[in-house]
């Protein structure tokens, strides 16, 4: 077991009991071998009254409440105590950087993050100026707080730390990592409902098997995420892919699923 984890993630919450599934399947594993920590503190032991607020109405007027400061700069100086410093924090936020699969690449490598679930109307506006927190959006929607939100990030995030999937192959290879969807993948039996799997996965040439599947990428990027494909890290190889999938596509179609 390592002396320390590669990735601390601290969360602070009013929901700490939502964050049971993050002890099951590959992260907790990753936990259990010392790989990964994750620890999830309580926003209401670091209020002050006897209600344990951690709310109140917004300053100028409107609807809904907001997320009170105090307790969040609280939460930060018990966790910086505990871990040695507070390393990189985020705030989930709809108003937040988009999150992707770069952005997890980035945050697997910082060794401690800090997670502040939001709520309400929103949080005051000095938690995020007093704490430096990079606000972070999983999606152009609106929850009813930030602990799926987290979730979500440790999921996307910890998977990437060396150790924690056991096949290597199978990260390099995921949706998003070279700015590609991934491609179709098909188990036994060879026939179901009538449906084949495509000849050449049950050829047995590698090659061509390789080449299959990186132009069907290319095929299913260009049919459901037209967008990712300028920013997507193609070689020669793969331009001339998608010049044959771009041909395959204007005939009738192309031969892909």
């Amino acid at each position: 077991m390592p002396d320390r984890p590669k990735l601390r993630v601290d969360i602070v919450t009013i929901f700490p009991e939502a964050f049971g599934p993050l002890q099951l399947s590959v992260l907790g594993r990753a936990q259990r071998a010392g790989l990964l920590l994750v620890r999830v503190w309580n926003l209401r032991d670091f209020t002050t009254d006897r209600h344990r607020t951690t709310d109140d109405y917004p300053y100028g007027g409107g609807p809904g409440m907001v997320m009170k400061a105090e307790p969040f700069f609280a939460a930060a100086r018990a966790i910086a105590q505990e871990a040695g410093g507070l390393g990189r924090v985020i705030l989930t936020s709809p108003q937040g950087r988009p999150f992707t699969q770069r952005l997890a690449h980035e945050l697997s490598r910082a060794g401690h993050l800090v997670i502040l679930c939001g709520h309400y109307e929103g949080v005051d506006e000095r938690v995020a100026v007093g704490l430096k927190a990079e606000e972070i959006s999983i999606g152009d929607y609106v929850l009813t707080g930030g602990e799926l939100a987290a979730m979500v990030i440790v999921d996307a995030t910890a998977r990437l730390v060396p150790g924690v999937v056991g096949d290597e192959a199978s990260v390099r290879e995921d949706s998003f990592t070279r700015g590609l969807l991934d491609y179709p993948h098909y188990t036994r039996p060879a026939e179901v409902e009538g449906l084949r799997v495509p000849e050449v996965l049950l050829s047995g040439n590698h090659q061509a098997i390789a080449r299959w599947r990186r132009k069907e990428a290319i095929r299913r990027t260009l049919r459901r995420r037209p967008d990712l494909l300028q920013a997507a890290q193609l070689d020669e190889e793969d331009r001339a892919l998608l010049e044959e999938v771009l041909r395959e596509e204007r005939e009738g179609g192309g031969g892909g699923v």
